[in-house]
């Protein structure tokens, strides 16, 4: 008898609701009925207010039932789920879900179909093809191929790609480097841990390709600490690849060499950014070094480096499997491709969104989190963490793109979207931004370490309504200063979501709307 395929995600996120629970008690209700039942444990599709969502392979496709727990499988069982049968959990065809249907999935077309770890299923969903174009091409081709598909670092600084790896390629240097930021911290993020965990090879193929471009044999994935489950599945599919031949001396059966290895961060922030992840690689506490030089030029123990994040990384093989060209075709001006965005905050429906860039903040609100989960009207949103900009609703039409987002003092950064309803105290928020900056910051430039200090010190005086004109000025050279003068991205953005909230809900701050202008 063919046994029924049910797919449960081994996803983090499906974990913490009782996703291994789930599956357990599916096979032990099959185990009770004679049933030939064969169990996937596949990535999250990313509709994390589903989880755990379990999915039957029927002939129409793949059926969706969730959330499930443990105690509505019997009931499962009975309703003739195995078939695809209706059900109060069931939403049909997966595919056919409007949060799904609507969504361009390049990055993580495969994430959430196959079992992760399988090299069976990458390779059957288009794994390795564009390895295997990459070892047909010479180097400057393949960087022209990157750099030709518009594809920008989607960690948050947004350069060119195939910029970093051009410069890396024509360094001098004994020897050069790959390494990958998957130091994801921003609050409200979640995309690159779904892909490590629910599609590695992606991200081991997309380094090779690198390695080949810029002439490198050796690769870190730096990871943080509190994904256990991600370090352990790039661990595995590591070991795979190894056994498999697609890493280790001879990738793909061929004369070019490349190593891999997982590396883990230790829990600070500030080693998302990329000159102290190096540092702390290196076995040294994670503070920002002063550019130049640039790590393109002088990263990794010295040598030459291409530092990636995942995304950027896990695009890649799609970009040479298919063609730059294809890869152009989504996206808008200088911001092409697609960008996995994350909705988390009051939102009914969050998870992970993947859309051509020009989608709009409002689109992602509404037609894909079905607005606040609260019931009461939406007030405020961050985009791109928690150093992001805070956008009012008169701000939610424009289209997200790198440009747009910069031309009103946003970012698009990582891609979190993280909503708040018309309960927020923006001032309190405004003050989290500082706190957070000043607990993050590695202490080595005076405006990040003092100046995140004194905006705390600054805000708490103007909750309390002391000597409000001072402060207020205060403030504003506070934020000139950090912006200015801060070594990196910490404290030169800490100042956004403050003078964004100031300038967007002056009555939190107990200001009328003009002299809010004035103030910012």
């Amino acid at each position: 008898m063919t046994p029924f395929t049910v797919y449960v995600p081994r996803d983090a996120a499906a974990l913490a609701v009782g996703a291994d629970a789930v599956a357990e008690a599916i096979l032990r209700q099959a185990e009770s009925r004679g049933l030939a039942l064969r169990l996937v444990r596949n990535g999250s599709r990313g509709l994390l207010w589903l989880e755990t969502m379990v999915e039957v392979n029927t002939e129409q496709g793949r059926v969706a039932y969730g959330p499930v727990h443990p105690e509505d499988v019997p009931g499962l069982f009975e309703a003739g789920f195995l078939q695809g049968a209706p059900h109060p959990l069931c939403h049909g065809l997966t595919d056919e879900i409007p949060y799904l249907k609507h969504q361009e999935r390049l990055t993580f077309a495969r994430t959430g179909l196959t079992d992760p770890l399988s090299l069976d299923d990458y390779a059957a969903h288009g794994g390795w093809k564009g390895l295997m174009r990459a070892l047909e091409m010479s180097a400057e081709q393949i960087v022209e191929e990157v750099t030709q598909s518009g594809l920008r670092g989607r960690g948050g600084a947004a350069f060119p790609a195939g910029v970093k790896w051009r410069t890396v390629a024509q360094a001098p240097g004994e020897r050069k480097y790959i390494v990958c930021n998957a130091d994801e911290g921003d609050s409200g993020t979640f995309a690159d841990r779904l892909l490590m965990e629910g599609d590695p090879y992606a991200l081991i193929e997309g380094m090779i390709i690198a390695g080949l471009a810029v002439g490198a044999d050796a690769g870190y994935i730096y990871v943080r600490s509190e994904y256990p489950h991600a370090v352990a599945a790039l661990n595995e599919a590591i070991a795979r690849a190894e056994r498999a031949g697609w890493l280790g001396a001879r990738i793909g059966g061929g004369g070019r060499a490349f190593s891999l290895e997982v590396r883990k961060g230790a829990g600070a922030y500030i080693c998302g950014e990329e000159t102290s992840l190096l540092e702390s690689l290196e076995g040294r506490r994670g503070m920002v070094r002063a550019k130049p030089p640039l790590p393109a030029v002088a990263g990794l123990f010295g040598m030459p480096t291409v530092v990636n994040n995942v995304l950027t990384l896990a695009s890649v093989p799609l970009i040479l499997a298919r063609g730059a060209e294809f890869y152009r075709e989504y996206g808008t001006g200088r911001s092409r491709g697609t960008q996995p965005f994350q909705l988390a905050g009051n939102l009914k429906q969050t998870g992970l969104v993947e859309k051509a860039f020009g989608v709009t903040l409002r689109q992602l609100l509404f037609d894909f989190g079905a607005g606040s989960a609260t019931g009461r009207p939406l007030r405020a949103v961050q985009v791109g963490g928690p150093l992001g900009a805070w956008l009012p609703e008169s701000q939610w039409d424009i289209p997200l793109d790198y440009e747009s987002y910069a031309a009103v003092s946003a970012m698009v950064g990582h891609g979190g979207v993280v909503a708040f309803d018309d309960t927020v105290d923006m001032l309190h928020m405004a003050r989290y931004a500082m706190e957070f900056c000043a607990v993050e910051s590695c202490g080595k430039c005076t405006p990040c370490r003092i100046g995140s200090v004194r905006g705390v010190e600054t805000l708490d005086r103007i909750a309390r309504g002391a000597r409000r004109e001072q402060d207020f000025a205060l403030l504003r050279d506070l934020c000139d200063t950090m912006l200015g003068g801060s070594l990196c991205a910490l404290g030169g953005m800490a100042p956004y979501p403050v003078l964004s909230a100031l300038k967007h809900f002056p009555e939190d701050f107990g200001l009328a709307a003009d002299a809010a202008e004035t103030t910012v």
